[in-house]
């Protein structure tokens, strides 16, 4: 039977969390990321271990691993991959753990976490990718950046007397003593490629294996911050990169370490709550509303630009959905590309548990700004709700398959006052509209997330303006 070659099942089918077009990456033409990523996902696929591996992958390029994975994804402050992946790996030790990280992340910000979960001997696998410049915030010098290297914060060429010599990670880790597995690999040509695929997997069986910390160096190109082709990107790295960051393997004592052992992690809520001293406190499930189907568990994406409180609205919203007797959750997105954007955060309201905090495909958009609505409006879901500041967006939403709700947020605001309410003009449209939260309960949690106080009565203006509004608007 002749062998199918396809792509990856550890990798999604379609990258639906990705902007832009979604069957294809967005790595650059010679970024190494790209091919270590297919050597992992072939080798999960491989060993069988997809459905229980965690990814950790911190800010960087690194932090794009959850486009791809289909795995568990977590992503973490700078540098703090390895404190996470200890975390996730004691709370889950049947679990695969990958920390992935570039060299910008691990060995700057990140240097003591690493040195302290390898001295610990943490049953994780590190994947360390070095191509000695901080690639995707604009080419600035790493620690890994060689001597006489130009680079944006390094104009004339890294100097030793000023900023140093570069660090050799694989070889500051391999002088612990509880580290099992410390390799340096590259990718250049389908010799070094083949190495670095036995590494991985090497690195990966150890941990399956309970053997302990392994640790996987790769030197890898970054063409557009060297301001180079693909073709002199690889031919750098095996002329000077090599040179001073040597291959090879710098200590394996897995076959003789002893299998790590874990013991039982798992503890009922109840357990949790009578070992934290808990208070327990009063139930809010009654508050919970009953909206129309359509409305009911929402994911919400919310966007704009920086002042709008963006951020501000989406912890209003998991704020009250929590005080109602919801299981929320809320994170913030920076915009972690280098290029454009948009402020946004991600609010889940759910009357079962959350498996995961990321909104990918939104049932609630709520565009405060035109390049916000332009960007996530194709998220929505079929039958999902938009709704935008018509005083600053000029166009309707083109979607014919949801519902839409445009109100002149900051036009109103700016009646009241004082424009930056606008955000909470939103908040009262939204309740109104959906009925997902009772105005007691907005109201209430107001003062819990609202920190200058003496703005309270004026966002209360606010809400309340916003819900009329859409209960006049048919009149």
């Amino acid at each position: 039977m002749a062998k199918v070659l396809q792509k990856a099942s550890s990798f999604y089918p379609n990258y639906e969390r990705k902007s832009g077009a979604k069957d294809v990456t967005h790595y650059c033409p010679g970024c190494g990321h790209g091919v270590l990523h297919k050597i992992i996902a072939e080798a999960l696929d491989d060993y069988g271990i997809r459905d229980r591996t965690i990814m950790i992958s911190p800010v960087g390029c690194s932090v794009f691993a959850y486009y791809y994975f289909r795995t568990g994804n977590i992503q973490c402050a700078h540098g703090r991959a390895p404190a996470v992946a200890t975390g996730i790996k004691r709370v889950h030790p049947n679990s695969i753990v990958i920390s992935y990280q570039g060299d910008g992340d691990l060995a700057a910000i990140g240097g003591n976490n690493i040195i302290q979960a390898a001295n610990r001997g943490e049953n994780i696998t590190v994947f360390f990718v070095n191509n000695a410049i901080y690639g995707m915030t604009g080419g600035q010098m790493a620690p890994t950046t060689l001597v006489g290297q130009r680079t944006t914060t390094s104009p004339r060429g890294r100097n030793p007397q000023n900023e140093g010599f570069p660090m050799r990670i694989c070889e500051l880790i391999s002088s612990l003593e509880a580290p099992v597995f410390v390799e340096r690999v590259a990718l250049t040509d389908a010799k070094q490629t083949n190495r670095t695929r036995r590494a991985v997997r090497r690195a990966l069986q150890n941990q399956m294996e309970n053997k302990g910390f392994s640790l996987v160096e790769v030197l890898s190109a970054c063409p557009s911050g060297w301001k180079m082709t693909p073709a002199q990107a690889k031919t750098w790295i095996s002329e000077s990169m090599i040179r001073y960051f040597p291959l090879g393997n710098f200590k394996n004592t897995a076959e003789s370490a002893e299998p790590v052992k874990t013991g039982d992690s798992h503890f009922s809520v109840q357990d949790i709550v009578q070992k934290l001293e808990i208070p327990a406190g009063e139930s809010r499930a009654s508050k919970i509303a009953q909206p129309a189907e359509a409305f009911r568990n929402p994911r919400l994406k919310i966007a704009g630009f920086g002042g709008q409180g963006i951020l501000l609205l989406g912890l209003g919203v998991a704020q009250a959905g929590m005080l109602a007797g919801y299981h929320v959750s809320w994170i913030p997105s920076y915009g972690p590309e280098m290029r454009g954007g948009t402020a946004n955060c991600h609010v889940n309201l759910s009357t079962s548990r959350i498996g995961s905090p990321v909104v990918s495909k939104p049932t609630v958009l709520m565009a405060m700004n035109l390049p916000s609505l332009d960007r996530f409006e194709s998220e929505v879901v079929p039958g999902g709700l938009i709704i935008y500041d018509s005083s600053l967006i000029d166009r309707e939403p083109r979607r014919s398959d949801v519902e839409v709700l445009g109100l002149p947020a900051t036009e109103m605001a700016d009646d009241l006052g004082n424009t930056r309410i606008a955000n909470m003009i939103l908040f009262g449209a939204y309740i109104a509209y959906t009925s997902i939260l009772s105005p007691e309960v907005v109201l209430e949690a107001l003062p819990m997330f609202m920190k200058r106080k003496k703005l309270i009565p004026l966002n209360t203006k606010a809400i309340e303006k916003g819900m009329a509004y859409v209960k006049n608007r048919g009149q």
